[in-house]
């Protein structure tokens, strides 16, 4: 390179630092400026030495102040070190050709909520990793104490956002319970939910289970082997009551797809009657999911459908033996989704973009390299800030196993799925399916055309939010082209029917079709009325 070259090269490095020399300190003096209301006395002048050198700058800082007033899961420490990280990587940020640049965000304080299900994982690893520091955002997560007080708390603003069941953005849209435009622009997972028995309605099960040949029990386990059970209860005079953990979440919608594929009715809703247990076999009641081990354990339901880590506390505990998995009842199904009001994006459509990239960089963490962040993972979802179950009852599932009886521990590799398959698309077919359980249970009290349906899906999900921060992040290089559905019109192909424990195929296309292949449910022009069927 001649000299003259290497002077224009050398000039433009030059001016490089010194653009991001500025932009560092204007981002260190907007931290400070954030925390003032939580930070003690900051010196008039943190010491502070710049030096400059061949290879770049470099600065660092002493910042020598209390940090008071945060609750104990606000920034603390978290604050500290995003600014300790700024002040000491200035030389990374400034020795690269290029760099990820923060969007001008509308809301850079931000609070979601959670319900403590090893499924919140993409909100801790973001906030644990510094994925969401890493976007300029400045996020508390606050851990709720059921699901209707965490779709409240969106609703009325004290929640940015929240870990969300995927029946409720629908459900609130649609008008079924508070009535409110809830949309997502992130799926959280697929998987994670089982259905757990206890010990003495597992013994009574047993002998209309198959064997293996190694003489444990052939899964999946169909609801017809509990069939013969729940009728002796009724012979008896005894209502069969089982848990689930609210009335739109996936957790009832399962539970009733395994009753209803093994010959049970799990009951219908109507516009007078919402307990859902009109003519029902099995009576279905709403249990918290962290309280659902205690109420099993106290004899107020016989088994209970719900997310993980509460099915394996149940064999933790001895307690209860898990029947089914839901990769078992439908593989790779949808799970939670993450929702916020449709005015926040409408009012913070960068920050909303902020948050999708972090959640699918802490996606992407949890399954990258065969699920090797797996264990740090389930470390951070064990502490009492997060899930707080012992460590050895969240791997229990989360690193690619699961127990059912009491040492039989299986490979279920996918059991978790945060990334792969496209796990964090929401696609309009998954929105869908949620909306025929509604339907085919009665919370949809009337029969909808099929343009109803995908109406009311583009109303909800938003995969143009999801794919504009994901080609973000691709021009960022954090991710790779290949891992997003870039063409998807928003429907996966149907799910076959050897992918679903009834035989029955799923089209998120043709939902009216789908629902009159149900065995068990309400059919076109079909209502509850009373304690009937009419139509």
């Amino acid at each position: 390179m001649n000299a003259a070259a290497q002077k224009i090269g050398s000039e433009t490095l030059a001016a490089a630092q010194k653009v991001a020399l500025t932009s560092l300190q204007h981002v260190l003096a907007t931290t400070l400026a954030r925390l003032s209301p939580a930070i003690g006395e900051v010196p008039s002048k943190a010491a502070q030495t710049v030096r400059q050198s061949s290879q770049g700058c470099t600065v660092w800082a002493a910042f020598c102040f209390p940090v008071r007033g945060l609750a104990p899961h606000t920034k603390g420490t978290n604050m500290r070190k995003t600014i300790s990280a700024l002040a000491l990587s200035t030389t990374a940020l400034i020795s690269l050709p290029a760099y990820a640049e923060i969007l001008e965000l509308e809301k850079d304080v931000l609070t979601f909520g959670f319900i403590k299900l090893t499924d919140m994982a993409p909100l801790a690893v973001a906030y644990e990793q510094g994925f969401f520091d890493d976007e300029g955002l400045f996020v508390t997560l606050e851990a709720q104490a059921n699901w209707k007080v965490l779709l409240d708390g969106v609703i009325d603003g004290q929640l940015d956002g929240a870990h969300m069941l995927a029946g409720q953005p629908l459900a609130a849209t649609i008008g079924f319970g508070t009535e409110a435009h809830i949309i997502t622009p992130f799926s959280m997972d697929l998987n994670g939910n089982g259905i757990t028995v206890s010990n003495q309605i597992w013994e009574e099960m047993k002998p209309n289970i198959p064997l293996m040949d190694d003489g444990r029990p052939q899964h999946p386990i169909s609801a017809a082997a509990l069939k013969p059970v729940v009728e002796k209860y009724s012979e008896e005079g005894k209502p069969f009551n089982m848990g689930m953990v609210f009335p739109v979440s996936t957790h009832n919608y399962e539970i009733r797809y395994w009753l209803a594929a093994g010959g049970l009715n799990p009951g219908y809703y109507s516009e007078q009657n919402i307990t859902g247990q009109i003519n029902a076999d099995v009576l279905l009641s709403v249990t918290p999911p962290p309280q659902m081990p205690a109420t099993l354990e106290a004899g107020t339901i016989y088994g209970y459908s719900v997310g993980e880590p509460w099915n394996q506390q149940a064999v933790a505990k001895g307690i209860g033996v898990p029947v089914v998995t839901d990769y078992e009842l439908w593989k790779n199904n949808p799970e939670k989704v993450f929702g916020i009001t449709a005015e926040f994006a409408e009012e913070n459509p960068n920050t909303t973009l902020a948050v999708v990239k972090a959640l699918i960089r802490a996606a992407q963490w949890l399954d990258e390299n065969d699920n090797a962040n797996r264990r740090e993972a389930v470390e951070i979802l064990s502490r009492p800030e997060y899930v707080g179950a012992d460590y050895e009852v969240i791997a229990a599932s989360m690193t690619g196993t699961f127990e059912y009886e009491k040492g039989d521990i299986r490979d279920v590799p996918d059991f978790n799925v945060f990334f792969r398959y496209n796990a964090t698309y929401p696609f309009y077919s998954d929105a869908i399916w949620y909306l025929t359980q509604m339907r085919r249970w009665g919370q949809i009290s009337e029969t909808k055309p099929d343009s109803w349906y995908d109406e009311v899906a583009k109303s909800v999900y938003k995969p143009e939010i999801y794919l504009e921060a994901a080609k973000l992040l691709l021009e960022d290089g954090l991710v790779d082209e290949a891992d997003f559905p870039w063409d998807s019109d928003g429907y996966k192909a149907p799910t076959p029917s050897e992918d679903i424990i009834d035989g029955i195929p799923y089209d998120g296309r043709a939902p009216n079709a789908y629902l009159e292949s149900l065995p068990i449910g309400l059919k076109a022009g079909q209502t509850v009325v009373g304690t009937e069927i009419e139509g």
